[in-house]
């Protein structure tokens, strides 16, 4: 079992950055490729970046591409994800989620075992 909790979200300007961590616990985090994924209201959960169990590949959606950047600190048990030039768009609730698979970077949510609670973000123009 792995744990996780989003933690960073929040209400901000366009234009504006935020970055999002996400807290593991449980099974070792380094065994896992992590992602994020958001959900506008009415929407389905859309992927956003991810990351394999090293940080040396990483993934993006095109909305987002330039725009943010996905890490990780497996002595810290955290992933991070630094959102720069925020756009309305942007809005959603930001998901934390981990693969048991190390190595491959998927971009549906029903390639992923574990997920957090979710954080808030919220863009205003």
């Amino acid at each position: 079992q792995v744990q996780l909790v989003e933690s960073g979200g929040g209400l901000v300007q366009a234009g504006a950055s935020l970055r999002l961590s996400c807290a593991a616990s449980g099974r070792t985090f380094s065994g896992n490729s992590m992602a994020w994924f958001r959900q506008a209201p009415g929407k389905e959960r859309d992927f956003v970046a991810a990351i394999n169990w090293s940080g040396t590949r990483t993934l993006y959606a095109d909305s987002v591409k330039g725009r943010f950047t996905i890490s990780r600190d497996n002595g810290k048990n955290t992933v991070y994800l630094q959102m720069n030039s925020l756009k309305n768009e942007d809005t959603a609730v930001y998901y934390c989620a981990a693969d048991r698979d190390p190595y491959t970077l998927g971009r549906a949510p029903r390639e992923y075992d574990y997920w957090g609670q979710g954080t808030q973000v919220t863009v205003s123009s």
